[in-house]
C-alpha cells in the first residue's frame, strides 16, 4: 500500500470519527460530510490514473455532482433549523417535536 492510498484511508476515517464523535453543531457534521467526499473525490480522480483505465473517468464527476447536490441541501437545513429553533446545535432537532 502506498503512502497515497495512506493518506486517502486516514482522511476518510479522520472524517468519519469526527462526525461521529463531534456531534455538536450541524455545520461540524456538514463539513465532516464535507471532507469524506473529498477524500472519496480525490481517491476516484487518481484511480483511473493509477490503473490506466479510460472507462471510470466520469465517475468522479458524478460524485462531485451529487457532493455539491449535498453540500447544497445540508446548508438549505442549517438555515432552516437555524430559523426555526434559533442554533444549530444538533441536540435541539428533534422529529418528535416537529
Amino acid at each position: 500500500m502506498s503512502i497515497m492510498h495512506l493518506n486517502f484511508y486516514f482522511a476518510f476515517t479522520l472524517s468519519s470519527l469526527g462526525l461521529a464523535f463531534h456531534r455538536t453543531h450541524l455545520i461540524s457534521a456538514l463539513l465532516c460530510l464535507e471532507s469524506m467526499m473529498l477524500s472519496m473525490y480525490i481517491a476516484l480522480s487518481i484511480w483511473p490514473v493509477e490503473t490506466q483505465t479510460t472507462s471510470s473517468t466520469l465517475m468522479p464527476m458524478l460524485m462531485l455532482t451529487f457532493s455539491a447536490c449535498e453540500a447544497g441541501t445540508g446548508l438549505a437545513m442549517l438555515v432552516a433549523s437555524t430559523r426555526t429553533h434559533g442554533s444549530d446545535h444538533l441536540h435541539n432537532l428533534n422529529l418528535l417535536q416537529c
